[in-house]
């Protein structure tokens, strides 16, 4: 109990703080270089860092196949997405639906909603595409746009590999409590993602 409340605690002043002033990684204002900072890019934004751990953890949650499926089905309809941003094709809403999917994967995760697979990969891959697109913008004007694309691809599925890791703590002695905890904490700066998407 005293871990659910550090965490709790700690979502809340995170939440607080992101009030204050969230740092948006979505700035359309064009990125330098190629593999290297693509690589460094989703380490940047807290929005897509903790969308992809989430969807890791999410995945090691709900095991077989989807512990597999979840981190495939991502980055392949991300990169779908990123094309649509590249060539203009319009999508409402691209920062609400980056920050739902913050508060919606924390919320699976502290929910411990066992989807069947084809909900899970739905939500993820609708997800996915907002992510995509959201970064798809910005690379026209990208030094390298197919190495920062890579770089960015790669360091991608290591946040879900990082979730994963994170996630196989369910299967210990109150792991499945620390887990839903963890999504707890997603979910509140979830929301606060969503009330500073809403107010722009």
């Amino acid at each position: 109990m005293n871990a659910y409340r550090t965490t709790l605690v700690a979502s809340l002043a995170t939440v607080a703080f992101l009030q204050a002033g969230i740092a948006c990684a979505h700035t359309g204002t064009g990125l330098p270089g190629g593999v290297a900072q693509g690589f460094a890019h989703p380490f940047g934004g807290l929005d897509h860092l903790l969308a992809m751990v989430s969807v890791g953890l999410w995945g090691a949650f709900l095991g077989r196949p989807l512990i597999y499926a979840l981190p495939v089905v991502f980055p392949l309809v991300m990169v779908i997405g990123a094309a649509m941003g590249m060539v203009g094709v319009p999508l409402p809403s691209v920062e609400l639906g980056v920050a739902l999917s913050v508060l919606v994967l924390g919320g699976c995760i502290a929910f411990a909603w066992k989807a069947p697979i084809w909900a899970a990969a739905l939500v993820v891959a609708a997800f996915a595409m907002f992510h995509g697109y959201a970064h798809g913008r910005e690379l026209p004007s990208a030094a390298d746009p197919v190495g920062y694309s890579l770089g960015f691809v790669f360091a991608t599925g290591l946040l879900h590999v990082l979730g994963i890791g994170v996630g196989v703590l369910a299967d210990r002695p109150r792991g499945a409590r620390l887990v839903r905890t963890i999504g707890v904490g997603i979910a509140c700066i979830g929301v606060a993602f969503l009330w500073t998407a809403v107010r722009a």
